[in-house]
């Protein structure tokens, strides 16, 4: 599932290609069709991203949300762009470019109670300027929880995902088992200042990067896959070279090596 650096860039990106512009709208598959009647023809004033959720703000007109899920893609085309290739929710046509979208776990479209409300759901975005970590310092020293499923919680902080979560915690030396409540405060603000600097790095880069320039030894748009981090589905610690430790945690597998991110008693 893309993780929120992803959801920022598609926001820029769309922001930059069609905001100002009065758009069609159809939808090949079907599903989609009747929302997309009651768009088609508006003019897009803006995109924008909380966490992992897409926004559409038309002029005059209800939000178009988003959630891509697990298999949800975007594909956008020069005009005129070709058929529609598998089953696109929906197509919106620019002056110049178009957009498809198949697959996505959620596209519907928003009044401003509904829209209100989904965004009171979901917890702080470290990429908005709107974002409040006092607010998330609260919920951690109320909370019980281990930080590595914390951290996946989206109605705490909005936009981590399973990559962010290990290499965050491997590069603060915390153990996943960690109760947030036993985090001190300085260990947060580094916490949530480290993760605000590698979600931008990935909307900047257009993918997941955690290691620093100086440690990969070349600019950081030319590192492979397998060079952009540290230790997420790795087998061996790249600092201490012991065996990477994976477990279920928050109902996805964790990466961690229990030598640099010890569990105090």
């Amino acid at each position: 599932m893309p993780e929120g650096h992803t959801i920022h860039r598609l926001a820029k990106d769309h922001q930059k290609w069609f905001a100002g512009q009065k758009m069609g709208a159809i939808s090949p598959q079907g599903r989609f069709s009747k929302e997309a009647r009651r768009i088609s023809g508006l003019r897009l004033n803006s995109t924008s991203a909380h966490g992992k959720h897409l926004f559409y703000h038309w002029e005059d007109g209800p939000t178009m949300h988003i959630h891509l899920g697990l298999y949800g893609k975007f594909r956008v085309h020069q005009n005129p762009a070709p058929e529609p290739r598998g089953a696109v929710r929906v197509r919106m046509i620019g002056s110049e470019r178009t957009f498809d979208l198949n697959g996505p776990n959620c596209c519907e479209l928003l009044t401003p109670d509904r829209m209100e409300s989904l965004l009171n759901r979901l917890g702080q975005d470290p990429l908005r300027s709107d974002a409040s970590p006092e607010i998330v310092w609260d919920r951690f020293t109320r909370s019980r929880s281990c930080i590595g499923t914390l951290l996946l919680n989206q109605s705490v902080i909005a936009g981590i995902g399973n990559v962010y979560r290990a290499e965050i915690l491997f590069l603060l030396g915390i153990h996943p088992e960690t109760p947030a409540n036993t985090i001190d405060r300085q260990t947060f603000d580094q916490l949530w200042d480290l993760t605000s600097a590698l979600l931008k790095t990935g909307v900047k880069y257009n993918r997941i990067i955690t290691v620093e320039r100086e440690r990969a030894g070349k600019p950081l748009s030319r590192l492979n896959s397998r060079e952009r981090l540290h230790i997420y589905k790795r087998s061996h610690c790249p600092v201490c070279n012991q065996r990477i430790r994976t477990w279920e945690l928050g109902n996805r597998k964790m990466y961690a090596c229990e030598k640099c991110q010890k569990l105090s008693n």
